[in-house]
């Protein structure tokens, strides 16, 4: 009776009322699911993890049980339909896949699915707490690392000699007056939070605790915020999956899985076993087309007739050099930094590995210049987003004859690359998509005022052939490296065994 009247003293205020401006000593305290996030039903973040840890197997279960979850979820109980989401897709596996799949996979969609006043609000405050139903070691990384929550109240799961059992903790699902509890708990009476933010009656009872209470809407359509705008941008990111997977996502994935995978093998078939010069005909007649701009070289000689030419592209996928060799017509060799044994089998040029010992792939370079032409990627890994990590200056010592490559790639439903994952079935998912399109763009030759043999440095040399690719392909440029990459998705220096 006392928390009703208490409720009832306040005024409940839509969230476009809440004014950002001054709040930079206020303490905010927002529900995720429809508050923080536009979306309010957790389904998709479930399925990208299951995906994750389990395949298409456990996918397809989470798929199967996601009408009952739902109906709990919106009709009977929104914590049994936790529970059996949690269930399905956490059962058997170990917690330490699940704080990966947090860590690397869902912060990208997250950042896609923020509501703008809200963020406008929570960014705005000095402290910032953060409750939802979802359990909290799925959400935690992507609230701290990227938004600067300091308090993230969530569901616990529990769990067995490191694996989920696929049941919550003891204390249940976080929702109702659990949040209120859980918040209560955590902070005392002198540090109660200036402004709560739900998405429904169910987040009354943690809001009452605020003096000022505001409500998402769920009637108000609100585009999400634009993930460019984060003081933090997803840069690197892992997982197959290239979409969000709504119900019908979903289940039009699972739909398609067998067709993809039987129509990837064709492709990858006809690839490996075809002449370059039918490459690019074969792959347009079989839903897979290449989009070529610029200017091809006709002669990839070198002026001084002493050496060949390098071709240096940004990465997007191991099929990048190729795409290029099928391009100019002929098989051109590539250098590769970690490439999975059956690739390299599978790949229909040579290939050859860098060490990161600079003076063996000094040697290696001058060696196939002398030969001709070859490929590299001086970024040394693949960048999904639309960024250019650090280009490796060796290249810029070697030779002058620099041919800058433009290569984007476009998916639809999966990635052809991961850093998690076996990078033996990269191009098995690349070719699974409909149709995967490849962007190839030939620069000019690098002027040769511009390169070591007109007065720059190997770095400078680098830095402008990086700059050059951006710019052409609307990218940024950033200092981050394979290391920086690999440090945070993998915990390794990304090299196969």
């Amino acid at each position: 009776m006392v928390s009703m009247e208490k409720s009832m003293s306040k005024k409940i205020q839509r969230i476009h009322q809440c004014d950002s401006d001054g709040r930079q000593n206020d303490f905010v305290v927002v529900n995720m699911d429809g508050a923080l996030l536009v979306e309010r039903n957790p389904f998709a973040y479930f399925s990208l993890v299951a995906f994750d840890v389990g395949g298409i197997l456990r996918f397809f279960i989470l798929v199967l049980v996601s009408p009952f979850a739902l109906f709990f979820y919106h009709m009977v109980s929104e914590s049994l339909g936790i529970k059996v989401l949690v269930f399905a897709t956490f059962f058997g596996v170990r917690v330490s896949e699940i704080k990966s799949a947090a860590r690397v996979v869902l912060p990208k969609f997250y950042s896609e699915d923020l509501h703008p006043k809200t963020w406008s609000v929570f960014s705005s405050c000095r402290k910032k707490c953060v409750v939802t139903a979802t359990p909290r070691i799925m959400v935690e990384p992507f609230l701290k690392d990227y938004l600067g929550a300091d308090v993230v109240l969530g569901t616990e799961i529990s769990s067995y000699k490191g694996f989920a059992t696929g049941f919550v903790a003891n204390t249940g699902v976080l929702v109702g007056r659990k949040k209120a509890i859980a918040l209560r708990k955590e902070m005392s009476d002198e540090s109660m939070p200036n402004i709560g933010i739900g998405s429904s009656d169910l987040d009354f009872p943690f809001m009452e605790l605020c003096k000022e209470m505001y409500i998402v809407p769920s009637s108000q359509k609100v585009q999400p915020l634009k993930p460019s705008t984060l003081p933090k941008p997803v840069v690197f990111h892992d997982g197959r999956l290239v979409c969000r997977p709504t119900p019908s996502k979903a289940l039009l994935l699972i739909l398609w899985f067998p067709i993809g995978l039987s129509l990837s093998l064709i492709r990858a078939f006809f690839v490996c076993v075809l002449p370059l010069t039918l490459t690019l005909k074969t792959l347009n007649l079989l839903g897979c087309p290449i989009i070529i701009k610029g200017v091809q070289p006709k002669n990839l000689k070198s002026s001084s007739e002493q050496n060949g030419v390098v071709f240096i592209c940004n990465h997007r996928t191991l099929l990048d050099p190729i795409y290029v060799s099928a391009c100019l017509g002929e098989s051109t060799p590539a250098i590769t930094y970690s490439l999975s044994s059956f690739s390299e089998i599978m790949s229909p040029i040579k290939t050859y590995r860098a060490t990161r010992d600079r003076a063996k792939d000094a040697k290696l370079m001058q060696t196939l210049l002398s030969h001709g032409c070859f490929v590299m990627s001086p970024e040394g890994t693949t960048c999904r987003e639309p960024y250019l990590l650090r280009f490796s200056k060796l290249f810029a010592e070697l030779t002058d004859e620099i041919a800058p490559v433009a290569i984007n790639v476009r998916v639809s439903m999966f990635y052809g690359t991961t850093a998690r994952g076996h990078k033996w079935l990269d191009w098995l998912f690349f070719f699974m998509n409909p149709k995967p399109i490849y962007e190839v763009t030939f620069l000019n030759k690098l002027p040769r005022h511009q390169s070591c043999h007109g007065g720059k440095s190997s770095q400078e040399v680098a830095n402008g052939v990086q700059e050059m690719i951006a710019k052409v392909l609307n990218f940024q440029c950033t200092n981050l490296t394979r290391k920086d990459k690999y440090q945070l998705l993998n915990g390794t220096n990304g090299f196969v065994n």
